[in-house]
């Protein structure tokens, strides 16, 4: 049967991808009681590449927007394989973490950060409304535009 938070996919015509798989030793959720947490994820495109560009330099503001809601779909996808398969667990987005790679006078990283961040409102309503910090940073693994973690609490 098709959960509330899924039949509100349907209707955006959002899918979710396929969730991520660790590089390195970590998952990339883990719970405790009724928190859990995912680790960093990339801007992951359907034929498994990566989004690369480094804000204020080879990439736009509208691009790295792009990447982080491509971020916000693959942190979906973890968090509903965390919940045995359905997002009607969740109970409230509490919190996102977002790292921008980007030049040091690059200083729109709110603009590129709300494309996670709108995706989480639209998917979840106002339970996706969160706390949020975003920070420009000067490397990020594989050269990757945007990571984002994420913290929901399940019912």
């Amino acid at each position: 049967m098709t959960g509330v938070v899924e039949a509100r996919l349907n209707k955006l015509g959002i899918e979710l991808p396929s969730a991520s798989t660790p590089v390195a030793n970590y998952v990339m959720s883990s719970a405790s009681g009724k928190i859990v947490q995912l680790s960093g994820h990339a801007p992951q495109l359907n034929n498994g590449s990566v989004v690369t560009g480094r804000l204020g330099d080879n990439m736009d503001v509208s691009a790295g927007a792009d990447a982080a809601r491509l971020v916000g779909l693959q942190l979906l996808a973890s968090l509903q394989q965390a919940c045995g398969g359905t997002l009607d667990q969740v109970k409230q987005c509490v919190r996102l973490y977002g790292l921008v790679l980007c030049t040091s006078q690059f200083t729109a990283h709110a603009s590129v950060m709300n494309g996670a961040s709108d995706l989480m409102v639209e998917v979840f309503g106002d339970a996706g409304r969160h706390a949020r910090t975003t920070i420009g940073a000067r490397a990020l693994p594989f050269g990757i535009a945007v990571e984002i973690e994420g913290t929901f609490e399940l019912h």
